[in-house]
């Protein structure tokens, strides 16, 4: 594919794949106390993707200069703009592996001063397209119910994630700051979480009431698992952050967080057992949204490894490492689809504009 054809053509939905890389990083050097070498597994991830993070901006960035009408287009689109989000998400999942991988590598001080301004504009950028895609939602024309998908859930899990950089970072910065950040940290988590809510009864609906997703739809069933796992990661972390500021019960908000973690392990089998059934059906092409099935995921293998620092329970280290694996084995898979893909003529949107 010409480098015009791949920039006016340009997915939003290819910085899911910067998405599921980074979390496949971050949890690699997880268990890296478990598997050595999954620290190198980590550190190579962490430099491949922050480049393949730049390039994509690159062409995001052109094709809003070169062909506006056509990323206006994918903006206004009931599905594709849902992806939309992955951009400022893909800033915040870089920022934390600078903070978790960059570390052993780079001055602190260069490693905060990234992870600070790509945290900034992630957040920026998150809020901008937090209220564009939902104006746009109350503003359109009537929804049809094959239209509703998981696909939704993107903008609640960006502002759920913001919290877990910001309640990092927030500590290495003048002190008259962190009271703000804090305030800030908990509008966008809430926020997100109660977005995702209300959202989720909708998405239900929908798969109850309509026709099951379409085969290039079925990866989104897997984004469930974002606001969980990403959820539950964030709160952890603004917890702790921000007990010197605000008090906190802890043990409150760990045991809130376990809760939500457990309700992962049902929409992991139900993804499971729904992706199981297309493929058995043969219905389940190769599009983008495939990487759908990494970061969510990766997100809530996070959380359970994050669960069992608070808990030390090995059951739920295990359970972690376990779908660790699957969340290996699906990028592999994932990762080599999208560069055939690539190399026969371009991946294909979620869906068509």
């Amino acid at each position: 594919m010409s480098d015009k054809n791949f920039t006016r053509d340009f997915s939003p939905a290819w910085f899911a794949s910067v998405m599921g890389t980074g979390i496949l990083a971050s949890t690699s050097m997880s268990y890296a106390t478990l598997i050595p070498v999954l620290g190198t597994l980590a550190s190579a991830l962490w430099v491949f993707n922050t480049a393949l993070f730049l390039l994509l901006l690159f062409f995001w960035l052109m094709r809003w200069l070169r062909y506006p009408q056509n990323a206006i287009k994918d903006l206004g689109h009931p599905v594709n703009s849902q992806f939309y989000p992955t951009m400022p998400i893909g800033f915040i999942v870089v920022a934390g592996n600078f903070l978790q991988i960059g570390k052993n590598y780079l001055p602190s001080s260069f490693i905060l001063a990234v992870a600070s301004v790509f945290w900034v504009i992630g957040s920026m950028v998150t809020l901008l397209f937090a209220f564009i895609l939902t104006y746009r939602f109350f503003i359109g024309s009537a929804m049809k119910p094959e239209q509703i998908n998981p696909s939704w859930f993107i903008p609640p899990v960006a502002l759920i994630i913001l919290p877990l950089i910001g309640g990092q970072i927030m500590q290495q910065w003048p002190a008259a700051w962190q009271e703000p950040i804090v305030v800030f940290n908990f509008i966008c988590w809430s926020s997100g979480f109660f977005l995702y809510l209300f959202l989720s009864a909708i998405a239900l609906f929908r798969l109850i009431i309509h026709d099951p997703l379409p085969p290039q739809l079925l990866p989104t069933l897997w984004i469930n698992l974002g606001p969980i796992g990403a959820g539950v990661m964030a709160l952890l972390v603004m917890a702790k952050s921000s007990s010197a500021i605000i008090q906190l019960p802890l043990s409150s908000i760990n045991a809130f967080g376990f809760i939500w973690w457990a309700f992962g392990i049902w929409w992991f089998v139900m993804s499971a057992i729904m992706t199981i059934r297309y493929i058995s059906c043969g219905t389940l092409p190769y599009a983008m949204s495939w990487w759908a099935f990494i970061f969510p995921l990766g997100a809530y293998v996070g959380a359970s490894y994050m669960l069992y620092t608070v808990y030390a329970m090995k059951s739920i280290y295990w359970i972690g490492f376990a779908l660790y694996i699957v969340l290996l084995f699906m990028w592999i898979i994932t990762a080599w689809k999208t560069l055939l893909s690539l190399t026969r003529g371009g991946p294909v949107a979620p869906v068509k504009s």
